[in-house]
């Protein structure tokens, strides 16, 4: 099947700081050793399909400017083929290692549980094909719960059990499919697990019947034999009212309180955390702390709108904070960055998925190496340790021993008086500029 749709594009290769090659990697040199470890290695970028290759550029105003040749017909076989096919030249001529689909992404259009199964099958056989061919492999596979109108009140939460159903088959197929890809995650990204208004929503049967259906995925992983993280995405809200995986505190939450906090880890994404309130790296953060750090999706949102933008990543000080904190966390295991990012509606033209990768690889990179930097400078470690040490004298050991009443005698007898000691915050911000 031809493969002409990026003809014009030339592979993408490091050419270094000084280039004014505006479609080669400034900053992203994938053998380069940091911190004991490859560039590719520490970051294992991924290329999502859907918004790549299966959005044609449609918002709620108007309809699709994109224009591929895929999308020019009904999504037949034929047409699912012709986009497997081009997705692949495109990872290879982006010379990343890794990519992520949803089940609907890569198959034809189906009704019904059988061609939904045969659609489905037939594209697996395809990307197996594809992955052998190109040296591609595969960071996370996930079933799409939300798109299709059966799902407008949801999949694992939907008030129907034959929709529960339904749901509970595409995830069996696709969590299948990622094994036999040999995927090293697979994802449970709840886009309609949530609710509008509390009027018509049983929530404690709710979050049970999410509870259960987790639960079943993680059982049918280990019937058969799926080494890889299941993991959650955090989201706080649209398109529904109200998200149940809110943010990585609230997927905490809910994984303690049906057992599952040692069998899932979050896949954290950039758009998410700052929609919940939040920064990027309080997210990275708060996950590395409570032990269920997983994967990333790298994009970012607009500070004027309160929506999901998805845009590709482009702060260098966004990525710098957020690196610092993957580092410190001991980077990735089974997860990497997945480029859960749409180029504009108006970027309508085949080299500008490379303008937007490209721009968000380097932007990655050059975080990396900002970060590593400031970690093997040790001054900001240096600074958090003192502000925590008096935790590790005496008088810290005794407080982390004794009781409530034990801790208050201990006060009283020393006659304590603490005096407030300076965070130094500005020193710190300060330094992190200079690497800036």
């Amino acid at each position: 099947m031809a493969t002409d749709y990026f003809d014009a594009v030339p592979t993408i290769s490091y050419k270094g700081p000084n280039t004014d090659d505006e479609l080669a990697y400034r900053w992203y040199d994938k053998d380069r050793v940091v911190l004991g470890k490859r560039m590719e290695d520490h970051l294992r970028f991924a290329v999502c399909f859907w918004h790549s290759f299966c959005w044609t550029g449609s918002d709620v105003f108007g309809g699709g400017t994109f224009n591929r040749p895929w999308h020019r017909g009904a999504n037949d076989s034929a047409a699912a083929a012709q986009k497997r096919v081009v997705a692949f030249e495109f990872f290879r001529k982006l010379d990343i290692p890794f990519y992520c689909f949803h089940d609907v992404d890569v198959m034809a259009q189906a009704e019904g549980v059988a061609e939904h199964r045969r659609f489905f099958a037939e594209a697996v056989d395809h990307l197996e094909q594809l992955q052998a061919a190109t040296g591609r492999k595969l960071l996370w596979g996930t079933a799409n719960l939300f798109s299709h109108p059966r799902f407008a009140a949801g999949g694992a939460t939907n008030p129907d059990p034959e929709v529960f159903a339904f749901a509970a088959m595409q995830v069996r197929d696709a969590l299948e499919a990622t094994y036999r890809l040999r995927g090293a995650n697979y994802v449970l990204w709840g886009g309609r697990e949530g609710y509008e208004t509390l009027h018509n929503t049983d929530l404690k049967r709710e979050l049970d019947n999410l509870g259960r259906f987790l639960s079943l995925v993680i059982e049918h992983k280990h019937k058969i034999g799926f080494t890889g993280t299941i993991l959650i995405e955090p989201k706080p809200h649209e398109p529904t009212k109200h998200q149940y995986d809110f943010d990585t505190a609230t997927v905490y939450g809910f994984l303690k309180r049906y057992g599952l906090e040692d069998e899932v880890k979050v896949n954290i994404e950039a758009n998410h955390a700052t929609l919940a309130g939040h920064t990027f790296e309080h997210e990275l953060a708060t996950a590395a702390a409570l032990g269920i750090f997983g994967s990333i999706d790298a994009n970012r949102g607009d500070h004027q709108n309160g929506w999901d933008t998805d845009q590709f990543p482009n702060s260098v000080e966004e990525m710098t904070l957020a690196m610092i904190e993957v580092l410190r966390a001991g980077g990735f295991t089974t997860g990497g960055f997945n480029f859960d990012s749409k180029v504009r509606r108006q970027s309508m033209d085949p080299v500008d998925l490379f303008y937007g990768h490209v721009g968000g690889i380097d932007t990655v990179a050059r975080g990396l190496l900002n970060a590593a930097a400031i970690i093997e400078d040790g001054r900001i470690d240096a600074l958090r340790s003192q502000r925590y040490s008096g935790w590790d004298r005496s008088f810290g050991h005794k407080v982390s021993e004794l009781n409530l009443a034990g801790i208050a005698d201990l006060a009283e007898n020393q006659r304590l008086d603490p005096k407030p000691v300076s965070g130094r915050q500005e020193r710190i911000e300060n330094i992190v500029n200079r690497f800036i």
